[in-house]
């Protein structure tokens, strides 16, 4: 079995008013300290992993550097770390490595180094083509420059690229919603991402927008109905032109479809390292005797802590959240979830959910067809509520 690896890089030009990740503003001299950090961490985590278990893979077929912004990198931090990551892991030839990127950071430099680094797969961080809607959340970019970045990869010989939109900005109109995935489907890009805005208090926009506040245009942004339309209105429109939706946020041509994201949805083994960084490895044939189906590892989220300890949480899961972790999980994908599949895993337990699926197929949240289950339009706008109803069982069925 192969595993995936994620890099998370959590520096930015500018951190956007929506965002709620681990990532800031922070000097050039702490990436080279960064860098660093991440090379022994890397070094020593299969042997932590192991005694913590774990049953530990080497062989890997996708990378993901995510962020933050890691194309904000030196080309020779980037290279230091692709030389680190084929020290440690056995890459498969056909693997899948990607980098997200900000339009305006892709120089000459940076791109020659992601050729060089073996990358095959460019996530562009743009979420909106409207220069003003862009603005608005502190992005720096602007849609030329983000369609000149798009020709500089294509002309590199990277054409596997995703587009990022955002629905729900400020300042964002039906018209101007269009325009964007008009601009998305032009590019003739093979992937797109779109996410409804996230209004919590872990952002500084979500802070004001929940305390009823006019800062960082908080009063521009559409209410839930509109953003809930704007969602809707991309699926139809990216359908149409061939890009078709595959998981809740994310849109595809044939062949195209994240292959590292798959290992998240399908409960495939995953390294993370860096800041707020998870894994996910099987657990040892000593682990699963004592009832450990795999177990999960996780670093702080916050920077100045990630220099002063390297220890990282570790928790085991059970059979019962296993399944649970199935279900709700595998519903993100259009394909949904196969219950023979699931009781081939996991036997009579799969049995214990079935009041659930009950509950949300009347609702008209799921739809089942034989032996698979998916959600429904309306499921993927709820779909949020529909997972936490397999969060909330998994104490009934533990």
């Amino acid at each position: 079995m192969h595993a995936g690896v994620y890099i998370s890089v959590p520096f930015c030009r500018s951190k956007c008013t929506y965002c709620n990740f681990a990532s800031g503003v922070f000097s050039a001299a702490q990436m080279d300290r960064y860098v660093e950090r991440l090379a022994a961490d890397i070094a020593g985590f299969s042997d932590f992993a192991g005694s913590q278990g774990a049953d530990i893979l080497e062989a890997a077929d996708s990378i993901y550097l995510g962020g933050g912004t890691p194309s904000l990198l030196q080309p020779v931090q980037l290279k230091k770390l692709f030389f680190i990551l084929h020290d440690h892991f056995a890459l498969a030839p056909d693997s899948e490595v990607t980098v997200e990127c900000a339009p305006g950071t892709l120089t000459s430099d940076i791109v020659d180094a992601l050729i060089a680094c073996g990358v095959n797969r460019v996530s562009l961080g743009v979420q909106s083509f409207i220069d003003r809607e862009a603005a608005s959340v502190a992005r720096l970019h602007t849609r030329d420059k983000t369609l000149h970045d798009i020709e500089r990869l294509r002309a590199a010989g990277i054409g596997n690229i995703n587009v990022d939109l955002i629905a729900g900005l400020p300042h964002q109109t039906e018209e101007s919603w269009n325009a964007s995935l008009d601009q998305a489907v032009a590019t003739g890009v093979p992937h797109v991402s779109v996410y409804m805005l996230e209004v919590d208090e872990d952002s500084r926009l979500g802070r004001e927008l929940i305390a009823g506040g006019t800062r960082y245009h908080a009063h521009f942004v559409p209410d839930d109905d509109a953003t809930a339309g704007f969602y809707e209105t991309a699926r139809a429109r990216l359908e149409a032109a061939g890009i078709r939706q595959y998981e809740i946020s994310n849109f595809a041509r044939e062949g195209f479809e994240s292959r590292h994201n798959f290992k998240y949805w399908t409960r495939q083994p995953y390294f993370g390292f860096g800041v707020d960084a998870h894994s996910m490895l099987p657990a040892s044939p000593v682990s699963r005797a004592k009832g450990v189906e795999s177990l999960r590892f996780s670093t702080t989220d916050s920077f100045d802590q990630f220099f002063v300890s390297s220890e990282l949480n570790t928790a085991p899961v059970t059979v019962a959240q296993a399944l649970e972790e199935s279900f709700f999980l595998g519903l993100r994908l259009n394909s949904g979830i196969n219950l023979d599949q699931l009781g081939r895993a996991f036997g009579s337990e799969v049995e214990k959910f079935a009041p659930v699926v009950d509950e949300l197929v009347a609702e008209g949240l799921l739809n089942r067809a034989l032996q698979t289950l998916r959600l429904t339009p309306r499921g993927r706008l709820l779909s949020n509520e529909v997972f936490e109803k397999f969060i909330a069982s998994v104490s009934s069925v533990g």
